[in-house]
């Protein structure tokens, strides 16, 4: 039986899949060369951008196969251009493509995608006098593919990584970590994650936007959480109900749990506001959220990226909340802050995105080994300028869209042997990422790999 690859046209006029492919292969090779998949679709025409999308996220999920693959077709590495054509195509002849985040949807035999491959060699200049290599190497394994399947598991375990689709030593840390849950942590983290909401508290609850506006509205969903909602099926942010009035937000389910457990270590609102800082905060979900749940806070919202923080201003604008947003190095306390402690800091640190590989299948192809100690740096050295801005009684949440445990609970179990006066509470702790099985009963969660510590600093601590 031939198999098919479902992926979305981006028109309802459509556009040549080896006109897509062409974009694809700048995409991949983009990534390849560190930059990331979104920096790279944005040099694609519009017109192009969801299907070359669609295509690329396909292919990065099957890309240690792929390379692997390509490797005992052609030892001799191609052109860059050919070498990444060669093993898009491959990615995608390897297996089914997971379900598609798009809305529309074109059902590519394998036959198709092969031909197609080629004839986007054919059409570029520069790649022309190569289509006959890409011809017969695909058609090739197409002949063979059974064979192919067999000697690629046969190699295993020196194939291990390139049969999980992540770098080696990425394999290696998730065995190091989860051990025989590794591979249970990348199975979930290559299925494409789903549409989650946050439903604005301020407006109503989970399950009244469920009931009340989208199904009428034909989105069929489940709630997700006490805020969240998840959407069987992705939609424009434009369609959603209620979305320009701020009635939702698109954020994870796992992301959702950052604001809920701050403000639950909250002290009851005194004569004055309550000072919230909320560290790292772009694009503005988590800022917006406690605004949502509590809209007395004062909250200060830090971003270094001064595009990025314009983000927070517009996100804060569309639910109708206010914070104080500055552009700064939370790091760099002497050049924002004022002087006066903070009731609760919210510290999203900067990270290896291990966990939301489910959304940004480029990840684990832009990091690398050493990355992972050098963010883990990063975060202690936020850590260690938060805390002395923090109030006795104070609260302090630490997290990170991480699963490995460097950026997480080890993290942690340092800060508590640096500081006396932090007491852990119960949190999270690492959150891996988890996809749709049932949705019977609408009891499911579904979301990507987090990192959640709680703490709160001790009062009359001796000298």
């Amino acid at each position: 039986m031939t198999k098919t690859q479902t992926m979305p046209t981006s028109s309802p006029k459509a556009i040549p899949l080896w006109q897509q492919w062409q974009s694809v292969v700048g995409v991949l090779q983009a990534v390849h060369n560190g930059q990331s998949t979104q920096q790279a679709l944005a040099d694609v025409p519009a017109a192009l951008r969801p299907g070359v999308q669609a295509l690329s996220y396909a292919a990065l999920r099957q890309w240690g196969v792929a390379r692997a693959l390509r490797q005992l077709l052609v030892p001799r590495k191609p052109q860059p251009a050919i070498d990444a054509l060669l093993c898009g195509a491959l990615a995608l002849l390897w297996q089914q493509a997971p379900a598609s985040e798009s809305n529309q949807s074109n059902v590519y035999t394998d036959f198709t995608l092969v031909n197609q491959a080629v004839e986007a060699a054919k059409r570029h200049p520069k790649w022309r006098h190569q289509s006959n290599l890409v011809n017969a190497v695909l058609r090739r394994y197409l002949r063979e593919q059974a064979q192919w399947h067999a000697d690629m598991v046969a190699t295993s375990p020196q194939q291990e990584p390139a049969l999980r689709n992540v770098p080696a030593w990425w394999w290696q840390r998730l065995q190091r970590d989860y051990g025989e849950q590794a591979l249970e942590v990348v199975r979930a983290s290559l299925q494409p994650a789903l549409m989650t909401l946050r439903v604005n508290a301020q407006h109503m609850t989970a399950e009244a936007y469920l009931q009340q506006h989208l199904l009428p509205a034909g989105l069929q969903a489940v709630c997700n959480g006490e805020y969240g909602v998840t959407l069987m099926r992705a939609v424009p942010v434009q369609q959603l109900p209620g979305f320009a009035q701020g009635w939702v937000s698109v954020q994870d389910q796992a992301a959702q749990q950052a604001a809920p457990l701050l403000l639950a270590q909250l002290p009851e609102q005194g004569e004055r506001p309550l000072r919230v800082l909320d560290a790292c905060a772009a694009p503005g979900g988590k800022t917006a959220h406690l605004l949502e749940l509590n809209p007395y806070l004062q909250v200060i919202a830090l971003e270094v990226d001064a595009a990025r923080a314009e983000r927070i201003h517009d996100n804060l604008q569309r639910i109708g909340a206010q914070a104080q947003v500055l552009v700064a190095d939370a790091g760099d306390v002497a050049a924002w802050w004022d002087g006066e402690p903070f009731d609760a800091i919210l510290l999203d640190a900067p990270c290896t995105a291990s966990g939301i590989m489910r959304r940004h299948p480029d990840v684990p192809w832009l990091r690398r080994a050493e990355d992972v100690p050098q963010l883990a740096a990063q975060q202690r050295r936020l850590l260690e300028a938060m805390w002395p801005l923090l109030r006795e009684g104070g609260a302090m949440v630490y997290c990170t869209c991480s699963v490995f445990k460097e950026e997480g609970e080890q993290q942690v179990v340092a800060f508590l042997q640096r500081h006396r006066d932090a007491i852990a509470h119960k949190s999270p702790g690492h959150l891996l990422p988890t996809v749709l099985k049932t949705v019977q009963n609408a009891q499911y969660s579904d979301h990507d790999g987090f990192f959640y510590a709680l703490f709160t600093k001790q009062t009359n601590m001796a000298a």
